[in-house]
């Protein structure tokens, strides 16, 4: 018998089973948890505030421009706080990287020449990655093209880095070593902190002239530092993500050593015109107080996962991390036996959605991605994952992948409606 429908049918059967009552206790379970992720919003958030007062921010700096977009002081100073914060030597900021799939792709060809060689050591990337670095998925503008070779090593079975693997297929003309922080469509745990500053430090020690890129996505603000912090040469992510406090309506970040950035932002633009050229249009005011916010919401949507692990697997689900697990990204698994059940789950994290909850989300090809994808996102930015959604490859197995929350409440009352909705239909 499914997994799933098993739990269903026990609850069903237990008389004294009361949803309110487990929701209620798991909140308690966590209360701790909670207490310890308020800690590291508060902590964080300091830290933020010192970057905001060491460069002065005034109203002024709110303002965005226009055309060419010289002399946009705003976006330089944004760019220069954000850099303070991350731990880097400068960032470029732009709302046209239209995501991290995009800033991602800018940093690798703007480190990267014809003859060089990366690693990819955190095993295979994002489904949308594979394409842009053409090792398993040919196309005629991947880097495999431009005559980068490079390779995937696996992660090993309890999903920590295999520097032994990775120290084996180093070659002279390795330049690159590429560290996903997420877990991405993958079973493996996510990437700490802790981890990845081994990881650089041992690595580093063999060969000093390897540069390092981090894919910071759904990482932000989630611990106490970040990749710059413990050696990575440049990170990238998206602004729809955690650092645009579900604020920023579009855009990507690069941040890392200065003369990387200003190779990123000619690869951006074009050769020549280094980070002078960009204007910021309409979006600065909201780039500003996302960035102020986003200690804080990214608290929230850890909250909401912790919660919701709890919860869940309370009810016999397997949830990857568990709730006690310590966290250094802002997504929750959730596996499922069947395909059926994974999307009525996720047909209900869009009915309790504040954005097309009467719309109802069916699996579809998206650009990029190898299979077609169920999404549950009633955001008010299109695919901001920051706010609550909840997606998933339709393949084996059927595992979800839950992230975001602006506030914990939005994410209690969604789990706990769809898990009411979920023993009706069940």
């Amino acid at each position: 018998m499914l997994v799933l429908r098993w739990c269903f049918s026990i609850l069903k059967l237990h008389k004294q089973y009361n949803l309110k009552q487990a929701a209620s206790k798991a909140e308690d379970l966590v209360f701790p948890i909670f207490k310890e992720i308020t800690a590291t919003t508060v902590q964080n958030l300091a830290r933020l505030l010192d970057a905001f007062r060491t460069h002065h921010v005034t109203e002024a700096h709110l303002h965005s421009s226009t055309g060419y977009g010289y002399d946009d002081m705003g976006l330089t100073t944004l760019e220069n706080v954000f850099a303070t914060y991350m731990g880097a030597d400068a960032a470029l900021i732009r709302p046209n990287f239209i995501s991290g799939t995009h800033a991602i792709t800018v940093a690798l060809f703007s480190c990267l020449h014809p003859g060089d060689h990366f690693l990819y050591i955190t095993g295979e990337p994002y489904d949308t990655l594979l394409p842009v670095l053409g090792i398993n998925k040919s196309h005629p503008d991947s880097l495999a093209a431009w005559n980068i070779s490079g390779e995937i090593v696996p992660l090993s079975n309890n999903g920590c880095f295999n520097l032994k693997e990775i120290k084996g297929k180093l070659k002279p003309n390795t330049k690159l070593i590429c560290i996903q922080r997420s877990s991405g469509y993958s079973t493996h745990p996510s990437r700490s902190m802790q981890n990845i500053a081994y990881a650089i430090k041992s690595l580093r020690s063999l060969r000093k002239d390897l540069l390092f890129f981090v894919d910071n996505c759904y990482g932000e603000f989630v611990e106490t530092s970040e990749p710059s912090q413990h050696g990575a040469d440049l990170i990238a992510g998206s602004l729809i993500k955690n650092p645009g406090g579900g604020l920023a309506k579009s855009g990507g970040y690069i941040a890392g050593k200065s003369n990387l950035i200003l190779r990123a932002a000619e690869r951006l633009t074009a050769p020549g015109l280094g980070k002078h050229g960009g204007a910021s249009y309409g979006y600065l005011r909201d780039f500003w107080q996302g960035l102020f916010l986003a200690p804080s919401v990214v608290g929230e949507a850890l909250k909401g996962a912790v919660f919701t692990a709890a919860l869940l697997s309370s009810l016999g689900f397997k949830t990857t991390p568990c709730w006690s697990d310590k966290r250094t990204d802002i997504i929750q698994k959730i596996s499922f036996a069947d395909a059926a059940t994974l999307l009525k789950f996720c047909e209900q994290i869009q009915a309790f959605s504040p954005i097309d909850a009467h719309i109802t989300p069916i699996p579809a090809p998206m650009p990029g991605y190898q299979d077609k994808i169920i999404m549950a996102a009633g955001t008010f930015v299109q695919g901001s994952s920051i706010e609550l959604t909840a997606d998933a490859p339709l393949r084996k197995p059927y595992t979800l992948f839950m992230q975001g929350g602006l506030s914990y409440a939005h994410v209690k009352i969604a789990i706990t409606k769809t898990l009411e909705v979920m023993l009706k239909y069940e």
